[in-house]
């Protein structure tokens, strides 16, 4: 029996009429759990690897196109108008590194990029890497990391061809120009180099769960079947990830939970060497650690909710040596520190906006960047060398392009390198980017950034796309989008709700968001939209919602709870069978996100996900118009847990508005590789 049949009727204008959409077959699987039963009509759809279940996303691919097909010459229009902003050949700022300036460039046409550096003293191109070549042949293809060993002259990377995050790490001799026989299969993308030129250190992962938890060496030139584990995580909560500090003398072995961190470290002069516990771990304790001269510096929630910077000599690590540097602030977030040989840069959170903090290690003369306008990004790029007193950052907001500025610490001046080139009569002017707070049903204001062309009448007919997240305490930011400007110069207006579950105004902004307080979440995305509503600038008939991910949860959270509210919702590789995932411990990511979500192997916890899990809980009602995408390969949210939702509400809801399923069956979470696909 065909999982969904195919009838379709093309009218002679060109516009497609659906005489039956897709209708996934029911086989209920009955699933118990603490006494509840729960029964799943779409189960099967985790069998991927069954022609059925193939046919059936095909099915939904061909309906969303015939659906679609009166819009053709739109998307075209849209495609070729978004294309026509881009700098077709353009190229990043060098950042340099030892003897060579590194760099990335794009070539007019192609899809991916070229990798490239010029040695300081003669300026003569390189390419490292041409992508562009690399890639041909596969339908997807991206190099997800490129290390260079001490002496510049092995790069190793690591290539990822499905996009289910398994990469092959691969080593080029960059004097020669040969691609070395090494190849590192089935393993992540997180590599390092030791300081002999000869070893690297990389992580693999679990192939079932896709977790890390192993680190190995291997030697240049040796099969990898000799490859020495180094670490193992035995956790099944905690993954493992190795680095190099900045400083060059150490490397780095990371364990890492939601609440909890644990350091190993090791000279890097000494790859055969032991590692060592830098701080047991201890729950609801993290810390990450760099190095600097003799001192470890410590960024640690210990006594201090918002982080503080504590340092300790490299001989004496346990917490009973820690000294203060930074102390803990109620207001302020401690969010990351970079490290030059007479500066500390801090970067921090305040009031829901980011801003950058120098501090000469002389004590004198500390100051912060300033930034004029209500609502941006400023974050530390990339700053390789320690003995500078140039710090370079990246600065953008809703109307600003991002840009690329070298400050010079000691003078105080600064330089813009680039901002990014916008084709097409782009002119900031035109736009206006303004921020508003909603209150909460608690009380609690909800920052709002938005931004939409100069002029704006507020009279609830102009249209609204109100964008979220708020999960694992990720901040969303006022950053630029070129392709956005196609949405607002149509009359949209874009917004972002910094709803709870980021970490936008400190730790406490997440803790209200995650657990037993995840609703706060979608509480607060429906005041946001409430308040846009009540002010004017949209209304229900003209609002819509879009976030990705654990956005998507956002998204079909708030579709059960107001779908009165949004004449659309945009939901994209969504985390909607919240119970089931948590439940299965096969499934990538659930174990290490116990901390996250909650263990619902624990009753209190397993009735609370279940009562705003989407996939449970959709309803018999109407529901806007939503579109909703997938990947097949996709290793953060199985392709099943969209297909399944959507194959829920179709046959659930009781409205006639459009449900849409796209999955992407040649690409993951991220979407398609390369530059325009």
């Amino acid at each position: 029996m065909l999982a969904a049949a195919r009838v379709f009727l093309v009218k002679a204008t060109g516009v497609s009429a659906i005489v039956h959409p897709p209708k996934a077959r029911i086989s209920p699987t009955t699933l118990e759990t603490h006494g509840h039963v729960r029964v799943d009509p779409y189960h099967w759809l985790r069998e991927r690897d069954e022609p059925e279940v193939v046919d059936y996303l095909r099915t939904e691919n061909d309906y969303t196109a015939a659906v679609m097909r009166h819009t053709e010459g739109l998307q075209t229009a849209l495609f070729e108008e978004i294309k026509g902003r881009i700098k077709q050949t353009d190229m990043s700022v060098p950042y340099r590194e030892g003897d060579y300036y590194y760099y990335t460039r794009f070539e007019a046409g192609k899809e991916y990029p070229i990798h490239c550096r010029k040695r300081v003293l003669d300026g003569l191109e390189q390419v490292i890497l041409d992508v562009n070549v690399m890639a041909t042949g596969y339908e997807f293809y991206t190099v997800e990391t490129r290390v260079v060993s001490s002496a510049q002259d092995i790069l190793a990377y690591a290539v990822d061809t499905v996009g289910r995050r398994i990469c092959a790490i691969q080593f080029k001799n960059l004097e020669t120009g040969e691609v070395l026989p090494d190849v590192i299969p089935d393993v992540t993308s997180n590599i390092a180099w030791a300081n002999d030129n000869r070893t690297l250190f990389y992580a693999k992962q679990d192939p079932t769960t896709l977790r890390p938890f192993q680190i190995y060496r291997h030697r240049l030139g040796t099969s990898v079947s000799d490859d020495q584990l180094v670490y193992e995580e035995a956790d099944e909560t905690f993954g493992a990830a190795v680095f190099k500090t900045k400083s060059k003398k150490y490397l780095m072995v990371a364990s890492f939970q939601t609440l909890s961190t644990e350091y190993r470290f090791l000279e890097a002069d000494d790859p055969t060497g032991t590692f060592t516990v830098f701080s047991p771990r201890e729950r609801e304790h993290e810390y990450h650690v760099d190095h600097r001269d003799n001192t470890f510096y410590v960024r640690t929630n210990l006594d201090a909710k918002n982080f503080r910077l504590m340092e300790t000599l490299v001989g004496q690590t346990g917490t009973k040596h820690w000294r203060e540097v930074v102390p803990h602030r109620n207001d302020v977030l401690l969010a990351g520190i970079e490290m030059f040989k007479d500066y500390l840069v801090l970067q921090e959170r305040k009031d829901g906006l980011t801003q950058i903090r120098i501090r000469p290690w002389s004590g004198q003369g500390e100051h912060a960047l300033e930034f004029a306008e209500p609502a941006y990004q400023a974050a530390v790029s990339t700053n390789p060398e320690m003995d500078t007193q140039i710090l370079r950052y990246g600065y953008t907001s809703m109307t600003t392009p991002n840009s690329i500025y070298d400050y010079d610490m000691a003078s105080r001046t600064q330089v813009l390198l680039k901002q990014e080139e916008v084709l097409g009569g782009f002119d900031a002017r035109n736009y206006q980017t303004e921020r508003v707070h909603a209150r909460a049903h608690d009380g609690t204001k909800i920052p709002i950034s938005m931004v939409y062309r100069t002029g704006l009448k507020k009279d609830g007919t102009r249209p609204l796309l109100l964008y979220g997240y708020g999960a694992y305490g990720f901040s969303l930011d006022a950053t630029f989008s070129s392709p956005r400007l196609s949405l607002i110069d149509r009359g949209f207006i874009y917004a972002i709700a910094h709803v709870r579950g980021g970490q936008e105004l400190g730790r406490s902004w997440y803790d209200d968001g995650k657990l037993l307080k995840k609703k706060n979440t979608f509480t607060d995305f429906i005041a946001c939209a409430e308040h846009l509503v009540r002010e004017r600038y949209t209304s229900p008939d003209h609002l819509f919602a879009m976030g990705g991910s654990a956005g998507g949860l956002l998204m079909g959270a708030v579709l059960n709870m107001r779908p009165d509210l949004f004449a659309g919702v945009v939901a994209l590789v969504p985390f909607v069978d919240v119970v089931t995932t948590m439940l299965d411990d096969s499934v990538p990511l659930t174990t290490s996100e116990y901390d996250e979500w909650g263990n619902p192997n624990e009753k209190a916890f397993f009735e609370y996900i279940r009562s705003y899990s989407p996939y449970d809980n959709v309803e018999a009602k109407p529901y806007p118009h939503v579109l909703v995408t997938a990947g097949l390969h996709d290793s953060q949210v199985q392709y099943w847990e969209p297909a399944k939702w959507v194959a829920k509400l179709r046959a659930t809801k009781t409205d006639q508005h459009r449900l849409l399923l796209k999955t992407n069956m040649d690409a993951g979470h991220g979407g398609a590789s390369g530059r325009y696909k």
